[in-house]
């Protein structure tokens, strides 16, 4: 492969990969993983600093709320490439270009189906039909911005010669990525790269486009799909952070870039990606969805640098090497360790906070953020690395939700009935409400309902020690769903009801996210503008 020039990224090495991230826009598509805008701008500064290339913000014409976060992160991120999504419809790619304006480095992305089952029944569309879609929307998004992004929806099933005129017709319009998506993870390593290669022999100008692959995970096999397209010649890889996405989710940035690093005899590439941040990133977005990644998960699972076995703890205590391919912190897991206490002041909290990778969160955050701090230290004797994160996160990411714990008190035992007493900030007001229910997490929810009435069923009440001990602080996950919307909702304290009404009513301001969105509305005159999956 030859050096190849590119509008957003002047000349690229043929071993470097671009990083195109779409956390904030095909994971936030999955059930329950709603974000305000105020944790979009969070997540998207995280990925800037994790080094991604490409940020795809969001979908602009999917709602007033989508729109306004795609302006916010191109306003906000300096360094990455800011994207948003388009149909195949002049209104989508001009909503695009508009909430793109203020970005310093901007791409408007593209896309329509061209697979034989989705030109038939969704789009309801001729393939020389979709052929002139492909040209007139990429003329037009090319009249908004010079980096192009071109999809071929479902482009895994697509009869290999009309996805070559696709393809050649996009170039010709301008487009200066091409991205083939495994829409429905329905492809298989050996045949997914075999397309790549067919399309940069076959197709006319394939040499002055970057080729980018974009993986679902149906059958488990969206990271080995991904690296078999980048052995094939692909250059740019879409991903998410802990491999979020539509039912079984995206290719895992984490696990393609490590990939990528510890195998370079393999692959001879490599990602701008700053590795030591992926750990703190992953956990970035655990607290702001509510989902946590499992514990086995490749490189970011708390498992994932554990030895339990005895051949394999005697092999680790004689060599690291026997059984670990890349060392904790090269990804930036780190041993906890008992730095701060009780007697620690607000500067070497700070600083404690920069190296877990948090910066500057503000004055409001800190204080608040140093409040918790100090009586955590006072209820427990260790205080971890984790319990820090823990209760950070809790105070940073939601700093913004209109409905706010305030305080708790429980009577429960044996003898009954047990009883809440709970106050809560809504929106700026104090209120207070006391219930009675069958256990105190029964009186603490029905307290909570009082307070702020809604119809939301509880699915999902999980609790888990953060850290070891009879003193450590309770995580607790709580799922609610109202009218088919899932959310998750998370919570740390040392005490386990306090943390059980904090991750409740995280839930409900995810919640209230979702009652804002209003749903797409594509062209009626347009049959190409109906959904979206990509």
């Amino acid at each position: 492969m030859s050096s190849i020039n590119h509008p957003s990224f002047g000349t690229i090495a043929p071993d470097r990969v671009i990083v195109f991230d779409t956390t904030l826009r095909d994971g936030e598509q999955s059930p329950g993983f709603s974000m305000n805008l105020e944790e979009k701008l969070r997540m998207a500064e995280a990925l800037e600093d994790l080094g991604v290339d490409v940020i795809e913000a969001g979908f602009a014409i999917a709602s007033p709320g989508d729109f306004e976060a795609v302006r916010a992160i191109a306003e906000k991120i300096q360094g990455a490439v800011v994207c948003s999504l388009a149909r195949a419809a002049r209104n989508d790619i001009l909503a695009a270009a508009e909430a793109l304006k203020p970005a310093k480095r901007k791409r408007i992305h593209t896309f329509i189906s061209t697979s034989p089952l989705h030109m038939k029944y969704k789009l309801q569309l001729e393939p020389h039909q979709v052929l002139e879609r492909v040209t007139e929307s990429v003329t037009l998004a090319r009249n908004h911005a010079d980096d192009v992004e071109w999809s071929a929806e479902d482009g895994s099933r697509t009869e290999p010669d009309f996805l070559c005129r696709c393809v050649e017709a996009a170039i010709k319009a301008g487009a200066t990525t091409i991205n083939i998506p495994d829409t429905v993870g329905y492809a298989v390593p050996e045949e997914f790269g075999a397309i790549f290669t067919m399309l940069r022999e076959r197709v006319p100008g394939a040499d002055r486009v970057i080729f980018s692959a974009h993986c679902h995970n149906d059958l488990g096999l969206a990271v080995a799909n991904t690296l078999a397209a980048i052995r094939a010649g692909v250059r740019q890889v879409e991903c998410t952070i802990n491999g979020i996405g539509e039912r079984a989710g995206n290719a895992a940035l984490e696990e393609i870039v490590m990939a990528l690093k510890t195998r370079p005899q393999v692959f001879g590439v490599d990602t701008g990606v700053v590795t030591r941040n992926i750990v703190r990133t992953s956990k970035l977005l655990s607290t702001i969805t509510g989902f946590d990644v499992q514990p086995n998960k490749a490189i970011v699972g708390r498992n994932a640098f554990a030895h339990e076995s005895g051949i394999h703890q005697d092999g680790m205590l004689k060599h690291a090497g026997t059984y670990e391919i890349m060392t904790p912190e090269s990804v930036g897991w780190a041993k906890s360790s008992l730095v701060l206490g009780k007697h620690s002041g607000r500067a070497a909290f700070r600083d404690k906070l920069r190296q877990l990778g948090y910066g500057d969160i503000g004055e409001n955050a800190l204080n608040d953020a140093f409040q918790r701090f100090k009586k955590l230290a006072d209820a427990k004797k260790v205080v971890f690395d984790e319990d820090i994160i823990a209760l950070v996160d809790d105070e940073v990411v939601r700093a913004h939700d209109h409905i706010r714990f305030v305080s708790l008190e429980v009577w429960a035992g044996s003898k009954g009935p047990q009883r809440a007493v709970l106050e809560l900030d809504i929106d700026g007001e104090t209120k207070r409400a006391e219930a009675t229910g069958d256990g105190p997490v029964d009186a603490t929810f029905k307290a909570i309902r009082a307070l702020f009435p809604h119809e939301a069923e509880l699915k999902l009440f999980q609790v888990h020690a953060v850290t070891e001990g009879t003193d450590a602080q309770a995580k607790v996950t709580v799922r609610l769903e109202e009218k088919g919307k899932l959310v998750d909702g998370q919570g740390a304290d040392t005490d386990t009801l306090v943390a059980s009404a904090r991750a409740y009513i995280h839930a409900l301001n995810k919640l209230m996210v979702k009652r804002l969105r209003t749903a797409p509305e594509p062209e009626v005159t347009d049959a190409a503008a109906r959904v979206v999956v990509v």
